[in-house]
């Protein structure tokens, strides 16, 4: 019997917000049920518009539109956000979390709608279930937003329109309509966020950790699109437009993004930097560590370079040599959450900044390392880079990040969670340098049952399930923070989900299944 894969993705994202409903129980869950239900509907509309060409712009091809996943992340987010921080009395992050449970629905009928309004005929149905949906969730958003957070939700909008328009033309063929929204709705966030900020000096506080990324994602945005609009009018190969490119980036550093974060800490940032990673020398050991990780990283692209220009010109990397960096990463992240968060968050936020830029040199080919970059990379594409961007690695960043980034330290007694929630910051370990690395290599090498209507097997499924049980087991022996109550079969559960969901999604993987297993594990 054939089995239709996205059926299966949005069954086992409807049993995750069913999950949510039943802990959190309120009506902004009420509302996430009937948002799943809708969007269920739009995807079988905007997938049928991708399949026959008539969508607006150049999506990702070889995928579904993801619309049912991605639109539920940004809302179930917020829902186990607000229960924690309501659970530990903190009402600011508890308003917080409310802003991004409607904005991520916001966001999420703004798709829909577009979807519906491009499509020929129009779907009676589905409009009459998204306007039912839609109609419930401005119900909800009246009822339990004051003035000042809906127009912050209308600000995140505003910005997510126009930045949707600029990279989804820009950058055609690099995003799902899911992925674009994920992408884009997160960025959109951030920036409406700093801006609010950076507006209201006075209420600044918290940690000065916490401001680095927010800085970071502006100032690649800035960067991106300035260049990608001036060099529409100019060639970028040239060594003055890369002398060009050099010098304004050293301008929006030095010039913008530096004096901009100062506001936020208090101090210069570099002075700030230098007396954070000196503060002892267990600090100095970790970083001493990761470049020599770094390292055996570019070894490692090196040698598989070595080996296609030695023999076939059409050689491109396996799967085993890609899974490679996820060991590499797994190596890199353990030590940084057992011993050091703080020191992971910023190194973390530094190595994606570092990767923006490369990817920046690559994708405008800026001397002197710019064709080189596109020579050393091309071996490592996969069907997921069928844009003009190589977006696989800096998706492992964030997944392996966006947990331990979006765990949520002053909700938690003493900084940590108790139960399954313990686990939250190892969320991308297990989802992805675990759990996806293990399922891709036994798969690929001795699984022989395949999961109906995919090209994933069983034995991958499994094996990768196995693997992260082992890994909890190994988090639970050498850091003493995690305290798991007995809580082994919701653990065993959120592992299986998402496990299940890997095997059948179309998604970046990378990206989809840390967030997932971030909602489960934090409930």
């Amino acid at each position: 019997m054939q089995v239709n894969p996205v059926l299966v993705e949005s069954a086992v994202v409807l049993t995750v917000v069913l999950c949510v409903h039943m802990v959190v129980w309120n009506q902004h869950s009420w509302c996430s049920v009937a948002l799943v239900i809708q969007a269920f509907y739009v995807q079988h509309k905007w997938d049928h518009l991708l399949r026959s060409g008539a969508a607006v712009f150049q999506f990702r091809p070889s995928a579904n539109s993801g619309i049912v996943p991605a639109s539920m992340v940004m809302p179930l987010l917020g829902l186990v956000l607000k229960e924690k921080c309501s659970a530990s009395g903190n009402v600011y992050l508890e308003r917080f979390s409310m802003v991004i449970t409607i904005t991520g629905m916001m966001l999420a009928m703004f798709l829909s709608l577009i979807a519906l309004g491009i499509t020929r005929p129009r779907p009676i149905n589905t409009c009459v279930i998204a306007g039912l949906a839609g109609s419930a969730i401005l119900y909800t958003t009246k009822q339990t937003l004051t003035v000042s957070e809906v127009i912050e939700v209308l600000e995140v909008l505003l910005i997510f329109v126009y930045l949707s328009l600029i990279v989804l033309y820009l950058l055609p063929r690099c995003f799902t309509p899911g992925e674009a929204l994920l992408i884009v709705g997160g960025i959109s966030f951030i920036v409406n966020q700093l801006i609010k900020r950076s507006l209201n000096l006075s209420e600044v506080k918290g940690d000065p950790v916490n401001y680095f990324l927010p800085v970071v994602v502006i100032g690649s945005l800035l960067l991106g699109v300035f260049f990608a609009l001036l060099f529409c009018f100019m060639e970028s190969e040239t060594w003055v437009s890369s002398f060009f490119f050099h010098i304004m980036t050293a301008v929006l550093v030095l010039g913008i993004l530096l004096p901009w974060l100062s506001l936020f800490i208090g101090r210069h940032p570099i002075m700030w930097l230098l007396d954070f990673i000196t503060l002892n020398d267990k600090r100095l050991c970790l970083l001493g560590y990761w470049a020599l990780l770094a390292v055996v990283a570019t070894g490692v692209v090196l040698h598989q370079n070595y080996q296609r220009q030695s023999g076939s010109k059409k050689h491109q990397a396996s799967t085993i040599v890609r899974k490679y960096f996820h060991l590499i990463v797994v190596a890199t992240y353990v030590p940084g959450l057992m011993y050091d968060r703080q020191l992971l968050h910023v190194s973390s936020v530094g190595c994606l900044a570092v990767f923006l830029f490369l990817e920046y040199v690559r994708y405008f080919r800026i001397r002197p390392l710019g064709q080189l970059l596109r020579q050393l990379l091309t071996l490592f594409l996969d069907e997921r880079d069928s844009g003009p961007l190589i977006l696989t690695h800096i998706y492992l960043l964030l997944g392996m990040s966006l947990p331990m980034w979006l765990f949520p330290g002053p909700c938690a007694p003493k900084g940590m969670l108790s139960g399954a929630a313990g686990l939250v910051p190892y969320a991308g370990v297990l989802a992805v340098g675990v759990g996806d690395t293990v399922a891709s290599v036994f798969g690929s090498t001795m699984g022989e049952i395949r999961w109906p209507g995919t090209r994933k097997t069983l034995e991958g499924t499994a094996t990768s399930v196995f693997a992260q049980i082992i890994a909890v087991a190994l988090f639970l022996i050498f850091d003493g923070s995690i305290n798991l109550n007995s809580s082994y079969s919701w653990i065993f559960g959120s592992i299986s989900l998402v496990a299940l969901l890997e095997a059948y999604t179309t998604q970046i993987d990378n990206l989809l299944l840390p967030l997932y297993l971030f909602i489960l594990l934090l409930l």
